[in-house]
């Protein structure tokens, strides 16, 4: 889950990390008030939407008067805000931070995210603050540095001199409030689950301090049952609709730009469907995985929300029955195109527990657009051939 950058601030509050003054608005007068509030002489008017390069965008400006803040926000609020990290539909703006401007002396990127080849997580760092660390990744990447932290040790001061040390950070009073700031960003990391907290740019001000500038944070959806607060911070305006609406179902859906529509049980096996697809010269529309617990409401459900894409030509249900067995899952895809009106061929391979006497039901259904897969290769070469009208 992902929350947005006020209330990313909200929680650096909880924990001490330093950020410049800002209130949320959702309106042009409440934007100007707000200003008011916070008492200049400079504001930042910045977007509220669930993804990065909103500056490159133009969705986060200067504004040096009251009359620049109502401007500026008259031009951001509801406008599509299309960045490198949004689809080239863009997301739109309903909501805006007004900031007070900070005196910005230097720009670094900061973060803290798993590290998944070391199994731990990892601070990472540049002195390239303000710009697509993708970009500093590829073009100068030794200007990234990695402090890896492992939670059983938890943040130490040789972490932080490290830190600062990479940074290029000299001066005592600097060292000790950049270690500090690391540490106290860390235990917020620990403590609320978080996946990955983005900082960029952590700014160093004219009296040695650094400033949460920007703040994106993501969290592990299965802790946040643990992380009510955090839970209640959801806005569902920011996600896909289908992905929601799929998530009510116990269903995982992620939404693809291919013409093979995909369901499946498990995370690994739809993985390697859409990589067998792929294989076969077609594409993916979709990820879907149904759980270990399909049945003809979550199938049928299933059918419903990968239709909704009109570029779907073929849907390749490709289930591995262990926990559930096959010819229930059968009997349950059958009852499933009796609720959902299945208009393009759906192509099963079953395989697993009582696999053959599914065949066998699949068969007998006579279903004119329901074909039967042999196996994971063949399930994909027919997916691939039906969708191209083969």
């Amino acid at each position: 889950m992902n929350i947005h950058e006020y209330q990313a601030k909200q929680i650096f509050a909880k924990y001490g990390v330093p950020t410049p003054k800002g209130i949320m608005v959702e309106s042009v007068p409440a934007a100007v008030k707000a200003a008011e509030e916070l008492g200049g002489p400079v504001w930042v008017v910045k977007a509220q939407i669930h993804a990065g390069g909103r500056g490159l965008g133009g969705g986060v400006k200067l504004a040096k008067s009251l009359e620049e803040v109502k401007e500026l926000s008259e031009e951001i609020l509801g406008m599509t805000l299309v960045t490198h990290q949004t689809d080239a539909a863009g997301k739109l703006v309903q909501k805006l931070y007004i900031e007070d401007g900070a005196d910005i002396q230097a720009e670094y990127y900061l973060s803290v995210v798993l590290d998944r080849k070391l199994e731990m997580p990892s601070i990472v760092a540049s002195t390239e603050g303000g710009m697509n660390i993708e970009d500093v990744a590829e073009n100068t990447p030794e200007k990234i540095i990695k402090v890896p932290v492992d939670p059983a040790v938890g943040f130490q001061g040789f972490h932080g001199r490290e830190l600062a040390f990479g940074l290029g950070i000299t001066d005592k009073t600097e060292q000790k409030n950049i270690i500090s700031f690391a540490s106290k960003l860390f235990k917020l990391y620990m403590e609320n689950d978080a996946e990955m907290i983005e900082i960029n740019p952590l700014v160093r001000t004219g009296s040695g301090e650094f400033l949460a500038l920007d703040g994106k944070m993501g969290f592990d959806n299965s802790a946040l049952g643990r992380h009510p607060d955090i839970e209640a911070m959801r806005d569902l305006s920011e996600e896909d609709a289908d992905e929601v609406e799929a998530a009510k179902y116990g269903l995982s859906y992620v939404a693809l730009d291919g013409e093979i529509g995909c369901m499946v049980n498990g995370a690994g096996l739809a993985m390697g469907t859409m990589d067998t697809i792929n294989h076969m010269g077609g594409t993916p529309a979709n990820f879907l995985d149904v759980g270990g617990s399909a049945n003809a409401e979550t199938v049928a459900k299933g059918f419903e929300i990968i239709l909704k894409n009109p570029n779907v030509k073929a849907i390749f249900v490709n289930i591995f029955g262990g926990i559930v067995r096959c010819d229930r899952i059968a009997n349950g895809i059958i009852e499933a195109t009796k609720i959902t009106d299945v208009n393009v061929p759906v192509i099963v391979r079953l395989d697993g527990t009582n696999a053959p006497e599914a065949s066998q039901i699949l068969k007998k259904a006579n279903i004119s657009n329901l074909i039967v897969g042999d196996d994971l290769a063949d399930g994909a070469a027919k997916a691939v051939a039906a969708a191209k009208g083969n």
